[in-house]
């Protein structure tokens, strides 16, 4: 019970208001006038596109909300690049929508994929080369041999081989 207790990291009431009260300043800082247009912020709305990877996750999170409070009004008042902004937060090609390969990869991976399946065919006819014959007992003849022996012991008398009105094929797969 000890060791459990050493195990977990402790924290305080004060550490949490201390990040509340940093969080309160950041946002008060990046605040948004009625109008949209912040002169405190750091980072303009028009360009956010460009600039959204080197922004740090407080920032990110600071445009963030900037947006949630803009979309908030007639979205007839927002400018065309308050729109772009807003969209591109919101679907842009960031987290968990990141591209898994780089454009222009394509023919790198559809040349992998090539040589993958090129490997597999060697090794597939390489071992089919190798292996031994079938057996005597694949061929037409030893199939029809296994009929007259099915119907001699009236194997499947209902609906099977040994059925008085059976037509199929019985054990005959070779043409």
């Amino acid at each position: 019970m000890q060791a459990l207790r050493l195990a977990r990291p402790r924290v305080s009431l004060r550490s949490i208001q201390g990040v509340r009260s940093i969080a309160a300043a950041a946002n008060a800082s990046h605040a948004t006038p009625a109008a949209g247009t912040s002169g405190s912020s750091a980072i303009p709305l028009s360009n956010v596109e460009a600039q959204w990877e080197q922004l740090s996750p407080e920032e990110q999170l600071t445009v963030h909300q900037q947006l949630e409070e803009l979309q908030k009004k007639d979205w007839k008042a927002l400018s065309i690049e308050e729109k772009k902004a807003a969209y591109y937060v919101a679907f842009g090609p960031h987290g968990p929508r990141t591209p898994t390969h780089k454009p222009g990869s394509t023919l790198k991976i559809f040349s992998a994929v090539a040589a993958a399946v090129g490997v597999t065919a060697a090794l597939y006819f390489s071992i089919r080369s190798t292996a031994p014959p079938p057996p005597k007992t694949i061929n037409k003849e030893w199939e029809e041999a296994m009929n007259q022996r099915a119907i001699e012991q009236k194997m499947d008398p209902i609906s099977g081989i040994g059925a008085a009105d059976y037509k199929g094929p019985g054990f005959v797969q070779h043409k």
